[in-house]
């Protein structure tokens, strides 16, 4: 594939800054692929961390592409840029832009064993699902498959949770982006939960990070919400893994961030993608793929200042109070979740 071509060279082209390795590799049509992590900046534990995470649906080739798209910008810059080299003293950055290299090279949602990553995770959702979207685990030759139940996660599952472990759940404070696409006509920003209406508990957190993006970007074309609002699912991995990280002792901030990109006004702009499988996910034009890189570069770029300054706008004390309740007003109604 193109795109492990280009990895493997850009962690090249860094000179030593970087450093990869095969967290697992998956078998599809007869050849073998390995899923790499990318570590860029400060060794430093005591530094906050953001991952980057794209191509867990393997049709989705856009979401993999803008991870792949911020990791080149960053390279690129490394060898003059020093306000980026200053910057990388202060974080931590994790990439893993193809974790599900099998679904890619096979043109699937799923991975070669037909498991939606993306419902994989051992948790049920509280309430109803929508049929089949919701997760399911009446065969794999349907989509949304869980995997059988007490089975083990997929391996690409496994891996993802791994780089989640032991690169940003140890630290004060990590944040993770996911990138998809084919939902809806607008760009959306999730968090969780995906599997109860509940707030999540840094649901604080996450409206101050809203309000810092509202003042920073004022023309951004992001609807920043939780899942719920739109669905629930089974086994979605960030519930599982935001989930492990409030299991974990001492305080610590982890804040999981799926960006969903809607793929329906590609489509809607240009009707004849529909003929195409691969058009339903992706922009299929070679102007409306670059204009999307180059939107959600800016918001990466963003994400990764926040994560290095996140002492500046993090709420303490009354200022936490006040967040979470704007947050319940304008997410979940005056009076909270019903």
């Amino acid at each position: 594939m193109p795109e492990l071509l280009e990895l493997e060279q850009l962690v090249a082209d860094t000179k030593g800054r970087a450093t990869a390795r095969v967290v697992c590799t998956v078998a599809a049509g007869g050849r073998h692929f390995p899923v790499h992590a990318i570590t860029l900046g400060s060794d430093d534990p005591a530094v906050p961390a953001i991952g980057l995470f794209g191509g867990v649906h393997g049709l989705e080739r856009i979401g993999a592409e803008v991870v792949m798209a911020y990791l080149r910008s960053l390279v690129r810059r490394l060898s003059w840029d020093r306000v980026l080299q200053q910057q990388l003293e202060m974080v931590r950055l994790v990439f893993m832009p193809l974790v599900n290299p099998g679904g890619l090279w096979l043109g699937t949602r799923a991975n070669p064993a037909g498991v939606d990553l993306m419902r994989n995770a051992p948790q049920d959702a509280s309430d109803r699902v929508p049929f089949l979207i919701g997760g399911q685990r009446l065969s794999a030759s349907l989509p949304w498959f869980r995997g059988r139940r007490g089975a083990p996660m997929e391996a690409e599952s496994r891996a993802l949770c791994e780089v989640v472990e032991s690169e940003l759940l140890g630290r004060a404070f990590s944040l993770a982006v996911d990138c998809h696409s084919g939902f809806g006509v607008h760009d959306r920003i999730w968090f969780p939960y995906a599997h109860t209406r509940e707030p999540i508990e840094h649901l604080p957190e996450l409206h101050a990070l809203k309000h810092l993006l509202d003042q920073s970007q004022l023309h951004h074309p992001y609807v920043f919400e939780p899942q719920s609002r739109q669905y629930l699912a089974h086994g979605d991995l960030w519930d599982h893994l935001y989930g492990r990280a409030l299991a974990l002792p001492g305080e610590r901030v982890f804040l999981p961030l799926t960006l969903e990109m809607g793929s329906w006004l590609w489509v809607k702009k240009n009707p004849r993608q529909l003929f195409s499988r691969h058009g339903i996910f992706n922009p299929l034009i070679a102007h409306r793929q670059q204009r999307v890189l180059r939107r959600h570069i800016v918001w990466l770029d963003f994400l990764t200042r926040a994560v290095c300054s996140h002492a500046h706008w993090l709420p303490v004390g009354e200022a936490r109070e006040v967040h979470r309740a704007e947050a319940l007003a304008h997410w979940y109604g005056a009076k909270g979740p019903a």
